[in-house]
C-alpha cells in the first residue's frame, strides 16, 4: 500500500504541477496572450455554430412539418450552409441608385458586430489551470458585465435602422421603424425583468451571478416571472417570429434589408442567429446558472483542473442549445401578432408586470432577510413558493381576454350564446332557399 501511494493521482489537474496554476497570472504578457486567444477562439466558435444553425433550423422545420428537409449535399445535408455560402460570395453586389452608399454598406456590420461584442463578457466554464495561472473562460471578466450586455445589446437597432433609412426604399424604411419601436419597446420589458436576478446576486458581474445560482438554486425557479419576462422580450429584440414584424413578408417584401443581396444580405441573417446564440447564452447565465452543474458543488470549488473546465463548458452549450431550439420551435408553431398586439403586448402588460414584479421580489427578500432567512435553498424555496402564486394570479388575470386585444373574445359564455343563435336565425333563410333550390 505504501508503493500504491507513490502513484500520480487520477486528476487532470496533475498536469500542471506549477502551484502557481491556481491562482490569476500576474504577467500582463499572460493576460494579453490569453486574451488574444480567448477572442481567436470565441469569434470562430461563434461564427461555425451560426453556420451550423442554418442547416438546424431547416432540419428542425423538417421535423415539425413531417418532410426531410435538406438532404442532397454530404451525408444528411451537412455540407448545405457550405452551399448557401459559396451562393452568397457569387452573388452580385447591388447598390440601389438613390441610396446612402456609406450608411448602406455600414448598416450589416452595426448589426452584426454587438451580438459579437456582448459575447466579450460571458462566461463559458470553470476557470482553466495552466502554467502560467488560473485563465477564466470569458475575455473580459468585467466588474459590471451585466451592465456592458445591457449597453452593447441596445446598439444592434442602429444597423437595422440605417439599413431601412439609407436604401430609400419605403418598404425598407418601415420596416426599419417598425424594428425601432419594437426593440424599444422590449428592451425596456427585458432590462426590468433582469433587476431581480441584480436583487438576489447582489452584484452586476456574471461571475458573481453564476456563483450565486450553485448556492441558491437557478433563478428560473426562484425568478420564474422574470425568466419569462425576459424570455419573451428576448423573442421580439431577436426579431424572431412571433415578433417577425420588421420583415414580415407578405407585407414589407423583406423588410429592412430588402435592398440588399449577396454577402450584405447574408449579414443580416448571420446577425440574426448570432443574436440568437447571444440572448440564449445570456438566458442560460442569468436564470439557468451559465456553466454551473446542478445538485453539485464540485465544479465551483479549487482546486480548478482541465476536467472540471471541459465539463462545465459542455453544461453551458447544452443549456444555449436547448433555448436555440426553442427559438426554431416557436418559429414554426406560433403565427405572427399584428403591429397592435404586440405594442400591447409590451407596454400593457409587459411592462407592468416587470416592475410589479421588482417591487414583489424586494419586499419579499427584505421580509426574509428580516426573519432571518440565509440567503441559500430555503430562501430559493420560499421564493418558489411566491413565484407560484404569482404566476396562478397573472394566469387568471391574462385569460380575460381584456388586453391584449383582440387576441381572445371579450364576451361572455352567455353572450356568446346569444351570439350563436342570432346568427342561426339570420342564416335559418338562406338555408332554406338553398334547400328549395336544390330540390
Amino acid at each position: 500500500m505504501r508503493h500504491l501511494s507513490l502513484l500520480p493521482q487520477l486528476d487532470l489537474a496533475s498536469w500542471f504541477p506549477r502551484a502557481d496554476a491556481q491562482r490569476a497570472p500576474d504577467a500582463l504578457g499572460t493576460f494579453l496572450a490569453a486574451t488574444t486567444v480567448k477572442m481567436l477562439v470565441l469569434f470562430v466558435a461563434v461564427l461555425g455554430t451560426v453556420t451550423l444553425l442554418t442547416l438546424a433550423e431547416r432540419k428542425v422545420a423538417a421535423w415539425i412539418q413531417d418532410r426531410r428537409g435538406p438532404n442532397r449535399l454530404g451525408p444528411g445535408g451537412l455540407l448545405q450552409p457550405i452551399a448557401d455560402g459559396l451562393k452568397n460570395f457569387m452573388k452580385e453586389e447591388v447598390t440601389p441608385l438613390f441610396a446612402d452608399r456609406v450608411l448602406f454598406v455600414l448598416a450589416p456590420a452595426l448589426a452584426f458586430v454587438p451580438a459579437l461584442l456582448t459575447w466579450a463578457v460571458i462566461p463559458v466554464a470553470a476557470p482553466l489551470p495552466t502554467p502560467w495561472g488560473l485563465i477564466e473562460m470569458v475575455v473580459a471578466p468585467l466588474p459590471v458585465g451585466f451592465l456592458f450586455t445591457l449597453a452593447i445589446s441596445s446598439l444592434g437597432v442602429y444597423g437595422i435602422v440605417l439599413a431601412g433609412w439609407s436604401s430609400n426604399n419605403k418598404y425598407a424604411l418601415l420596416g426599419g421603424l417598425r424594428s425601432s419601436a419594437q426593440m424599444v419597446s422590449y428592451e425596456v420589458a427585458m432590462g426590468m425583468s433582469t433587476i431581480p436576478v441584480l436583487l438576489l446576486a447582489g452584484n452586476v458581474s456574471l461571475n458573481a451571478i453564476v456563483q450565486q445560482q450553485a448556492t441558491m438554486g437557478w433563478n428560473i425557479l426562484s425568478l420564474t416571472v422574470a425568466w419569462f419576462t425576459f424570455l419573451v422580450a428576448a423573442f421580439a429584440e431577436t426579431n424572431r417570429l412571433p415578433f417577425d414584424l420588421p420583415e414580415a413578408e407578405s407585407e414589407l417584401v423583406a423588410g429592412y434589408h430588402t435592398e440588399y443581396s449577396g454577402m450584405k444580405f447574408a449579414m443580416f441573417f448571420i446577425a440574426e442567429y448570432a443574436n440568437m446564440i447571444t440572448v440564449s447564452a445570456m438566458t442560460a447565465t442569468l436564470f439557468l446558472g451559465g456553466w454551473d452543474i446542478p445538485f453539485t458543488t464540485w465544479d465551483n470549488a479549487a482546486p480548478y483542473s482541465v476536467l472540471k473546465t471541459l465539463v462545465t463548458f459542455v453544461a453551458f452549450a447544452s443549456k444555449v442549445g436547448f433555448f436555440l431550439f426553442l427559438f426554431m420551435w416557436v418559429r414554426w408553431t406560433l403565427p405572427r401578432f399584428r403591429y397592435d398586439q404586440l405594442m400591447a403586448l409590451g407596454w400593457s402588460v409587459m411592462l407592468p408586470v416587470a416592475l410589479g414584479y421588482i417591487v414583489l421580489i424586494a419586499v419579499a427578500s427584505l421580509v426574509l432577510d428580516m426573519l432571518g432567512v440565509a440567503r441559500g435553498p430555503l430562501f430559493s424555496l420560499a421564493l418558489l413558493g411566491l413565484n407560484i402564486v404569482v404566476i396562478a394570479i397573472l394566469l387568471r388575470w391574462l385569460d380575460r381576454g381584456k388586453l391584449i386585444s383582440p387576441a381572445s373574445a371579450r364576451v361572455g359564455h352567455d353572450g356568446l350564446e346569444r351570439l350563436r343563435a342570432r346568427g342561426l336565425e339570420q342564416a335559418a333563410p338562406r338555408i332554406a332557399t338553398t334547400s328549395e333550390g336544390a330540390r
